[in-house]
């Protein structure tokens, strides 16, 4: 830490004289200062720059917000921590305009300074830094020629994203998603196969041996007694397929399983490209006792007329609701709004992307019940998932 250049950008004297001698109290020794935005300037285009900025952001002259811009033109600072006396809506407007100028927001310190709080914050630098200076290393894009050699081997398998209930970590269900086991290159994310599979229109293909598997295994679980949903995600032109729900009906029956079983996971953006008739294929699957779910809620701007529209049983909010929860006060109340619009439309919230304890404490004072997100699990395979399911109990979906 003590290597890090930090520059602290500050108009009052005493206020810029307290900062300097906490930082140095933390062991930091490349301390710069300046009185404006104007003199920040010229002072980092002399010494090449800092990795971090404590910006005040009311300063005569050249303002933080001004400063910041600048800053980020001239490539001269890396991360930003705000130590200014602003409003909470102001706040969270400079938070997201900072990242919108690349520069990494590191949080607020508020004033008076907080030894402990500066500390933590100069510490998300050093931890980001060292998540991002050694990228890993991943294969070149599988060629087309791979993926189907991949799809005729049965190289790709269907992992588990549990999702729990918030208040006492039951197992509510759990969403499929697509891994490739590659023989050389290891186990693979979706983001090196499923563009290429768009593109080729491979994606109906994959998700027949997905939910082969998906049903496979609540079959075993079944004979033993065991009951968990799975919702598997369908892509807009599948909903034009007439068979669809047909071939869904005989695996089911073949199955020995009920439709209750399975939720269907539809993205609100992609809801916009459906055609037509997919209104006939969602009723249909609703008609076999399949629930529906629209992922992403809140990412798109057609959400609530697309929920009056069709048949939905679930809704998934998106997980940069999350994300901004602890520190944009706006977003409870959109949170809370949701949890009542489920609530009136009996269907199940479900919040993606819970991370941390805090974040599921925050989240359960707000009404909500049922979350998925690494703070519960991240996505295994069969066998981590079945260990898992040994461990939790199990709930059906409300």
């Amino acid at each position: 830490m003590k290597n890090l250049r930090i520059l602290v950008l500050e108009d009052e004297p005493f206020q810029r004289l307290i900062a300097i001698t906490a930082l140095r109290q933390l062991g930091l020794e490349r301390i710069h200062e300046a009185a404006d935005g104007a003199e920040a300037l010229a002072l980092l285009e002399a010494c090449g720059g800092v990795d971090i900025v404590l910006c005040d952001m009311r300063m005569a002259g050249m303002d933080g917000a001004a400063f910041l811009r600048h800053a980020s033109e001239a490539g001269v600072v890396r991360s930003v921590i705000l130590s200014s006396e602003v409003g909470t809506e102001v706040r969270q407007a400079i938070s997201a305009m900072t990242r919108c100028l690349g520069l990494q927001f590191l949080g607020d310190l508020g004033k008076p300074f907080d030894l402990d709080r500066a500390a933590a914050l100069i510490e998300r630098h050093t931890a980001e830094s060292a998540t991002t200076a050694a990228p890993r290393q991943t294969p070149d894009s599988p060629t087309l020629k791979d993926i189907l050699r991949g799809l005729d081997q049965g190289e790709f398998e269907a992992w588990f994203q549990p999702k729990f209930h918030l208040d006492n970590e039951t197992l509510q269900g759990a969403e499929v998603l697509a891994r490739w086991r590659h023989p050389q290159h290891g186990v693979l994310a979706p983001s090196q196969f499923l563009p290429t599979m768009e593109a080729h229109d491979l994606i109906d293909r994959l998700f027949w041996q997905l939910f082969a598997q998906g049903l496979a295994l609540q079959r075993d679980l079944a004979r033993a007694g065991r009951h968990v949903n799975l919702a598997f995600n369908l892509q807009p032109r599948q909903l034009s397929d007439q068979g669809l729900v047909e071939r869904i009906g005989t695996a089911l029956g073949d199955a020995g399983l009920p439709g209750d079983g399975l939720t269907f996971e539809l993205t609100e953006t992609g809801l916009l490209e459906a055609p037509a008739a997919s209104l006939e294929c969602l009723v249909r699957l609703r008609l076999l006792g399949c629930g529906l779910a629209m992922d992403d809620f809140g990412a798109g701007y057609s959400s609530l007329d697309r929920l009056c529209e069709l048949p939905f049983s679930q809704v998934k909010l998106d997980a940069s609701f999350v994300h901004k929860l602890m520190n944009q006060p706006r977003t409870s109340a959109v949170i809370s709004s949701a949890v009542a619009l489920a609530e009136s439309m009996d269907m199940t919230l479900v919040v993606e992307g819970v991370e941390t304890p805090e974040q599921r404490d925050q989240l359960l004072a707000l009404g909500c019940q049922v979350a998925q997100g690494y703070l519960f699990a991240r996505p295994q395979d069969r066998d981590e998932f079945l260990a898992l399911l040994a461990r939790k109990g199990t709930s059906r979906p409300h």
